[in-house]
């Protein structure tokens, strides 16, 4: 039975006045309580994270939830940072995103849709910015802006093919005609911007460092050239705020913030992690989809602009998944095939190496399905202990903290006597190329990256505009190691194409899209809207 939020709150060390209720089961917390606690020694943090993702499922949220429930089980103090569900995903091929069974989040279905409107004010944020460019030019372009090379796009937390790329200004008095384009709020620079501000102050000096348009003579146009910051701050203040909700055991979670790990950095807010970090002895956080993609990300930008570290780290694999790997079929994914289990177990092999690179132990979480078979159990348990890794069964989605001991126990013991000496896979001063071929070879396992005449093109202009000294977010399939999404298993020499590179200056990263990776996807066949045609509303 789910508790009242004020009952969660006090549950978690988070005063009253602190928090401020939507309704009886979620509510916000003042940005304040930080300010009350930073002076705390902060709890250990743990980041759980995957194989590659496949059809048969991996449940890394799921996993993340269970964890959680079961250290709670055995006494520990322990807050879950999660991120905020797009409605794209939502309504497109993934459906939810609160966990599943006893291993769950709620309220479930307000945090999957309007939730308490932070998507809201991200997409009226973005497309407030658009208008006013556009605006701007129409009215006299005080600003010289080159209506061609406007970079900022307007965006949408909904999948929509047909959106992404437009012509807009079409028709007498609406506008200067231009091309245009649209991503989907969880790939857009103001959600990583969300998500990697240290606080309110941090956020308004990222936002007005937005690089929106190049004017005719190539000068970058910021976002505080157009003095609407203050307007965009009105937009987001509640947004800036965590979310507070609870596990259905009633353990306390921050859900906030949604960039998406294989177009954006995939990671939760800093400003709730840094917040859980005070409030729990334990944090136990995740990032989007596999280890290549999400830890990466969260390794090599999300904690150094947090300036925190990691002390550990689940690794979710399925037997289904990898059985896939090992080049079964989904629809064989039941069948008991432990040759496809073990060849497919080197993809697994590849993403525990890479944790290695960021010198942070792990465990490996056999996170269970009914349609495991006893002896594709024992024969992974043996590969993990031949291969020198720490391994536990995990049944949290059957039946919650009860069935999340095991792990949870071996994550203790994780804390306790493996020291963490967390750093990140590169130097973020090291030249453009250099850092994006070492995350391709050390990470993907690549051969060589090639890259097209734009990207050189661009990494020539960064460099120039003193932008060659930050982090790379790489936009790639989360589907594969590699950049095409139909190569499973763990291919290696393969060759890395980099196609584009966008600054995202308010950010401070730069976005290098590989292969032929999209900033906005689109509709399956049958989407998961109607699939919910049979559901009750």
């Amino acid at each position: 039975m789910l508790k009242k939020i004020s009952d969660i709150a006090i549950g978690a060390n988070i005063p009253l006045e602190y928090l401020e209720p939507y309704g009886f089961y979620k509510g916000k917390i003042n940005m304040e309580l930080y300010e009350k606690l930073k002076n705390k020694k902060d709890g250990k943090l743990v980041l759980v994270t995957a194989i590659t993702p496949t059809k048969a499922g991996e449940g890394k949220t799921t996993t993340s939830i269970a964890l959680t429930e079961g250290l709670a089980k055995i006494g520990q103090n322990v807050m879950l940072t999660l991120r905020e569900p797009s409605l794209g995903p939502v309504f497109g091929i993934k459906g939810g995103a609160t966990g599943g069974g006893l291993a769950s989040i709620e309220p479930k279905e307000e945090i999957n849709l309007h939730f308490t409107g932070d998507m809201h004010a991200l997409t009226t944020s973005i497309n407030l910015i658009s208008a006013i460019i556009d605006n701007h030019i129409f009215r006299g372009n005080e600003l010289n802006i080159n209506p061609n090379k406007v970079v900022w796009k307007r965006a949408l937390d909904m999948n929509d093919r047909a959106l992404r790329d437009i012509k807009i200004g079409l028709g007498e008095g609406n506008g200067i005609p231009r091309d245009d384009h649209f991503v989907i709020t969880v790939a857009s620079e103001l959600m990583a911007i969300l998500c990697l501000s240290n606080d309110e102050k941090d956020f308004l000096r990222r936002i007005n460092n937005i690089i929106v348009a190049y004017t005719f003579d190539n000068r970058p146009v910021k976002l505080e050239e157009l003095r609407i910051s203050h307007a965009i701050m009105k937009l987001m203040r509640e947004a800036l705020k965590p979310n507070l909700v609870q596990t259905v055991e009633n353990n306390p979670v921050i859900v906030h913030g949604g960039p998406f790990a294989n177009i954006a950095h995939g990671c939760n807010s800093i400003i709730a992690l840094k917040l859980a970090l005070k409030l729990g002895d334990i944090v136990v956080t995740e990032a989007g989809f596999g280890a290549d993609l999400g830890a990466e990300k969260f390794l090599d930008i999300c904690l150094p602009n947090a300036n925190k570290k990691c002390d550990g780290a689940v690794l979710v694999a399925t037997i289904r998944a990898l059985k896939m790997h090992g080049g079964a079929k989904l629809e064989d994914s039941e069948k008991c095939n432990i040759e496809a289990l073990i060849k497919g177990s080197e993809n697994l092999r590849v993403h525990a190496e890479n944790l290695k690179k960021f010198h942070i132990p792990f465990v490996i979480a056999i996170n269970h399905f009914v349609s495991d078979h006893i002896e594709e159990v024992k024969a992974l348990e043996q590969w993990c202990i031949k291969n020198g890794y720490k391994v536990s069964f995990l049944d949290g989605f059957l039946k919650g903290g009860e069935g999340s001991i095991d792990l949870a126990k071996n994550v203790v013991e994780m804390l306790k006597t493996e020291e963490s000496h967390y750093q990140p896979l590169y130097d973020a001063n090291l030249p453009i190329k250099e850092k994006i071929e070492t995350i391709a070879k050390e990470i993907y396992r690549a051969k060589e990256v090639v890259y097209s005449d734009v990207a050189l093109k661009q990494i020539a202009e960064y460099e120039k505009m003193g932008f060659d000294k930050t982090p790379i977010c790489m936009a790639k399939t989360p589907q594969s190691l590699s950049d095409d999404p139909l190569v499973l298993g763990a291919p290696k020499d393969f060759t890395l194409t980099i196609r584009e590179i966008n600054l995202s200056a308010g950010a401070n990263f730069l976005v290098a899209l590989t292969g032929k990776i999209l900033t906005m996807p689109g509709l399956p066949k049958i989407p998961a809207a109607v699939k919910m045609e049979d559901e009750p509303y």
